[in-house]
């Protein structure tokens, strides 16, 4: 797979997360953790809004190599959401309990697939290569 398509793909994953934030934000709403300040909703609103932005830069090559280091790090932002999830879903089915507590090594390849992404734009930029 070319760099350019990696990196499209990915912010394909981002847009289409940000989106599920408004069309479906009571999913989200329920993964904030108790301890930040202010109501779930509003979090899920600025992750969506987040998760937008970075799609968006991620699509640029412009903007794709910052965008790319900020993705990574906002996957390892999120990771106590998906930790919350999982401890609050341990007493459910374990259809259910596979799905949360398999969003926690998922962070892994995400946050390596941003990296990627971010390097690939670096190479590109040493050796002149266009879009």
């Amino acid at each position: 797979m070319t760099p350019a398509r990696s990196a499209l793909l990915l912010a394909g994953l981002m847009a289409s997360a940000g989106v599920a934030h408004f069309v479906a934000p009571k999913q989200f709403d329920s993964i904030v953790p108790r301890s930040l300040p202010g109501s779930p909703r509003a979090w899920t609103a600025a992750s969506g809004v987040a998760e937008l932005a970075l799609a968006a830069g991620l699509a640029l090559p412009a903007t794709r190599r910052a965008s790319a280091r900020a993705t990574a790090l906002f996957f390892a932002g999120v990771f106590p959401a998906n930790v919350k999830m999982a401890y609050d879903w341990r007493t459910r089915s374990t259809k259910a309990r596979a799905v949360a507590y398999g969003r926690l090594p998922l962070q892994i390849p995400l946050i390596l697939w941003a990296r990627h992404t971010g390097r690939d734009e670096v190479r590109r930029d040493a050796v002149g290569v266009d879009g």
